[in-house]
């Protein structure tokens, strides 16, 4: 298991449209995959943008590829100012 973290910019204008959007495709995700995303952003904007990041603990093999599509089919390029940016945990395992 895998936890996802996505981060990405948006513009203070396009905010609540994009939340609206990906509030929506969490729910779809959690209610197909059983995986509960969590959405935050920095307190702060920069120059009008903020940067916003996705949750996702405890994926199994294949959530990313269909985390892909989920966003793909969202449409979540409109309200994105640049890439999403991947970042992927695995828990450390203690040692014995």
């Amino acid at each position: 298991m895998a936890d996802l973290y996505i981060y990405y910019q948006v513009r203070e204008a396009d905010a609540a449209a994009l939340q609206a959007v990906v509030t929506a495709m969490q729910a779809e995700l959690a209610s197909r995959h059983g995986v509960v995303g969590q959405l935050k952003r920095r307190p702060e904007a920069k120059d009008g943008v903020q940067t916003w990041m996705e949750v996702y603990p405890a994926t199994a093999a294949g959530f990313a590829a269909a985390l892909d599509v989920a966003v793909a089919g969202a449409g979540m390029s409109a309200w994105i100012t640049g890439p999403r940016h991947t970042e992927v945990f695995l828990d450390v395992i203690p040692c014995a």
